[in-house]
């Protein structure tokens, strides 16, 4: 009964958000590929420089590393939703604007299975587009400059299924079983021409990540975490359909186009963490293996990626019945991301800091958490914008234990 309200209130809250979400981020680094490629993670790991390869904790899902979901405690259910509000300054050349939008990010449950058997299941954005060019064409035969616009929306979402599983008191593996779906649409039209011209495409693909965790104790006190993952890499088919509609959305010519193919390359990671259960430091490197592909354009190309991030964690300890519990927790973090992405001759780069809290209600069922980021991507100049931002993720997790035989009072 307590699940269905906690779930029932919590999904209240994000229908609500979507509704009053508001549109206008228009990054124009989501108009190559398949969009802008998500790299944060929105759960307890965001405060951390989204860091969390090798940390093995039970308290919280990390998806960053599917082995981690052996550490879920047993009889227990867990339950997470998270929202981002973002603001975003833009400049470049003759360019000074912001935007404002508030998205849903992250929706996932997690229980044990089995003793040595964890499993999380979700779903999160994995790519964005949002983005409106405008550049001035003449048309023939005469002189007269006319605008043309170029506007695009959608993504990948990622669904998944992820397995954890203890191979020893050390040692775990595990496996995420994801599933990339999504439209990713593009609307063409000139002045004010009432005909648009809409590219629609539509993907689908199952994609695997590996990944595997080491856990001892360092002296008396202290805990060291090794992890490593393997992202596989997957040749997407996507769909196309030609469609010119008219003003009020008649279309008016349909027709279906050759498919075409994005590969999306493999990436591995790895991370380590060292804790004594008060204070903890967590460190990542993600790498992607771009430079295999030839995938690129006029003025783009890929090459290989880069994410470093840290974050250091401080828990003040609860007492209950003479038992030590997760109270109030802080987070400090940092990452530097050089994103795959080329234009021109500059690899975009991707600079921030975060902060977090999380904060248990009074029988410790509920935790609400709170991070903040600030950071750049981007640079002026040609081609170029640099996107100076805010975000801020709300984050909901429950925790109920299942299976439990009350006393009779």
């Amino acid at each position: 009964m307590r699940i269905k309200i906690y779930s029932g209130l919590i999904i209240l809250l994000l229908c609500t958000a979507t509704v009053k979400a508001q549109r206008g981020l228009n990054s124009i680094y989501s108009a190559y590929g398949i969009g802008d490629l998500e790299s944060r993670d929105y759960s307890r790991n965001f405060g951390l420089g989204s860091t969390g390869i090798g940390r093995r904790h039970s308290g919280y899902l990390n998806e960053l590393n599917p082995a981690s979901y052996s550490a879920l405690p047993p009889q227990n259910f867990m339950f997470d939703v998270s929202l981002k509000a973002q603001q975003i300054n833009y400049s470049g050349n003759n360019i000074s604007q912001s935007a404002g939008d508030i998205n849903f990010k992250r929706l996932a449950l997690g229980f044990k299975a089995a003793k040595w058997w964890g499993i999380g299941a979700g779903i999160t954005p994995f790519s964005s587009i949002d983005y409106k060019l405008e550049n001035q064409q003449f048309v023939t035969g005469t002189g007269t400059p006319v605008t043309a616009t170029t506007t695009g929306t959608g993504g990948f979402n990622r669904a998944y299924i992820s397995n954890g599983f203890q191979i020893s008191k050390n040692f775990s593996a595990g496996v995420s079983t994801a599933f990339l779906f999504g439209p990713l649409n593009t609307t063409q039209y000139i002045g004010s021409d009432s005909l648009q011209t809409q590219h629609n495409k539509y993907g689908f693909k199952p994609n695997f990540t590996a990944g595997a965790q080491y856990a001892g104790k360092i002296g008396k006190d202290w805990q060291l975490g090794l992890g490593a993952t393997y992202r596989f890499e997957t040749t997407m088919k996507l769909q196309e359909k030609l469609n010119i509609v008219n003003q009020d959305g008649t279309s008016l010519y349909q027709k279906d186009e050759d498919p075409s193919f994005f590969t999306l390359p493999a990436e591995y990671g790895a991370g380590l963490s060292l804790t004594n259960g008060t204070i903890t430091w967590v460190a990542d490197y993600r790498h992607s293996l771009w430079n295999s592909l030839n995938e690129k354009g006029a003025t783009y190309r890929y090459q290989d990626g880069e994410r470093y991030s840290t974050g250091v964690e401080y828990t003040i300890k609860r007492q209950y019945y003479n038992q030590s519990f997760e109270g109030a927790v802080l987070q400090a973090g940092f990452a530097y991301n050089k994103t795959p992405l080329v234009v021109g001759s500059t690899q975009i780069t991707d600079i921030s800091g975060t902060l977090g809290v999380s904060l248990p209600n009074k029988n410790g069922q509920l935790r609400y958490y709170v991070g903040l980021e600030a950071g750049q991507r981007g640079k002026e100049g040609t081609a170029l914008v640099k996107e100076t931002y805010v975000n801020a993720v709300f984050n909901f997790s429950l925790r109920d234990i299942w299976f439990f035989k009350r006393l009779a009072q």
